[in-house]
This record gives C-alpha cells, structure tokens and sequence, in this order.
C-alpha cells in the first residue's frame, strides 16, 4: 500500500499515536516492543500505510500512550472505518475528544473552504457571538464550562490569524447569517464589524451570498467545510482533500475524488452568485451600523 491509497481515517490515526509515542519520549522500536511488534509495523502505522489495523493493537497502543478512555474509544472508531474513503459518525457514538480530528485537519490545512447558510462560521466568531451560540445548544452546561469551549473556538482561530504562514480561507456567508439575530443586537453589530475586519486580511477572501440571488445550486445546500494540504517536495498533494459536512445527526467526512470535486464545483457557482469581497464589505459594515442604532 502506497500514500496515494491511505484513508483519511487511517492518516489521522496514524497522527494520534505518533503524537502519543513522542509525548513519551519512546522510539519506534521501544514502542513496537511494548506491543510486541516490530519498529516497522509501528512505523507504518504512525504513516496510515497499514494494510490491515488490528483494533487489539491500537487498544494496546493507548494504554502504553495512557490516552483517556475517551480518546481511545475514539481511536478505535478511526481503525474500524481504517478502509473507508468517506466515512460517517453518529454523534451518539461520538467521543467527546473527537474534537482534535477536526482541529488537526484544520490546523494542517493550508487552505481553508467553507460556506455557511445559517451561523457565522467558527472561525470568524467573535467570544459574545461564541457564547450565545454555546448557550442555546448547551443550556445546561456550567458557566465555567461554556468559557472553556469559548476559549477553545478562539484558540482555533489561530490557523488564519498567526503571523507566520497563516491558512488561506475562502469563506461564503449567506446573507441570512448577518440578518439573524444571535446574542441580540450589541452583540451582532460587533460581529458585524469584525467579520469586515476580518476580511480585509490578506489571506482571507469574504463574500455574502444574497438572499436575492435565491439558490444558486438549485437546491438549499447545506454548510460545508473544505481542507486542502498543500504540496510535498515532489510537487504533489501533500494528502487528499477532505470535505466535512455536519448534519443533525453526525458528521460526514468525504475524501473519494468525484465527490471532493462536486463541492469545488458548488462552491464555485457560489461564488459566482455572491457579491465581491469589497462590496461585500461594505454590506457588513452597513449591516454593523444599523445594529448599533
């Protein structure tokens, strides 16, 4: 098996205990003898190249990295859809620590895709904004614990705010998403006027889909987010890309060619329907102002 047919789900595995190995300290060879295997086949696992993931393995694998019970679980998920392509979770079989799957593909990302119909994309939010969106979806959550959620979503938005080689984000809003009210009107004039600061980065390219221009797609569409990787020394994709889309129910990760290009090509028609960034801008200051009256 070469990188070219890895799974998603097997490279992201493969991330998680080769993080764990080194958190310990320990060698390839130390790690396979803990497990008794060889340093190779711990290799290749840490390189989703692994053929066959025997689930026995990457239990005993956690216990030597002393990952919680909740990473593990979510561990042994990723070696059960090890040969899927596209692969779906249910959030009722969703470990909690799944979070860092999604947060790694997007910290590795070097450009950044999305369109959102109905709420500021995570990225792009302001704390308030943050914790009214948090308060609706988790009502019963403790204070201490929605401001650890918070902080988490901000620290995310490392990816296109660091000085050095930030993420490109490509990024459509639907206009219903700045004519809804989230955290009430202070909190929407605030979040207004940073999504047009915001997109006046260099590396970042903001446009708002009018509510005018109907469905462009012919049908509702829902929000998506897209990850590309860059290129490897060879001038190849440094892995495939990843298209996620999160319904009520899960989340689906989709990675098979066909499918990855639809999504360029609906983002594409997007776009075209979408106003420019510039006079996209200037909507979202208008719409910052008459929040703020």
């Amino acid at each position: 098996m070469d990188e070219e047919n890895s799974t998603l789900a097997r490279r992201q595995l493969g991330k998680a205990l080769r993080d764990g190995r080194k958190a310990l300290g320990l060698t390839l060879e130390q790690a396979g003898v803990s497990i008794q295997r060889s340093g190779s086949t711990i290799q290749r696992l840490e390189q989703g190249l692994r053929a066959r993931v025997r689930e026995l393995e990457v239990e005993a694998l956690c216990r030597v990295y002393e990952f919680d019970d909740g990473k593990t679980a979510a561990l042994l998920l990723l070696a059960a859809q090890g040969d899927e392509l596209n692969w779906w979770w249910e959030y009722q079989e969703l470990p909690a620590s799944t979070v860092w799957i999604f947060v790694g593909l997007e910290t590795s990302a070097r450009t950044i895709t999305t369109y959102e119909a109905e709420f500021v994309p995570g990225l792009l939010q302001i704390p308030a904004y943050t914790g009214a969106v948090m308060l609706a979806a988790y009502p019963e959550e403790s204070p201490e614990s929605r401001a650890q959620r918070i902080q988490h979503r901000m620290r995310r938005q490392m990816c296109i705010t660091r000085r050095y080689d930030p993420a490109t984000y490509n990024v459509i809003i639907r206009e219903s998403v700045i004519r809804g009210t989230v955290g009430g009107s202070r909190v929407m004039a605030a979040q207004c006027k940073h999504l047009a600061d915001m997109s006046t980065r260099p590396n970042v390219t903001l446009q708002i889909l009018p509510l005018s221009t109907g469905f462009p797609l012919g049908m509702s569409g829902g929000p998506f987010v897209s990850f590309e990787f860059g290129v490897n020394r060879r001038g190849q994709a440094a892995e495939r890309p990843v298209v996620i889309v999160e319904t009520y129910r899960g989340v689906l990760y989709l990675t098979k060619r066909e499918t990855v290009l639809k999504y360029q090509e609906g983002y594409d028609a997007l776009q075209r329907n979408a106003l420019d960034p510039v006079a996209s801008r200037a909507l979202l200051r208008q719409a910052a102002r008459e929040y703020a009256t």
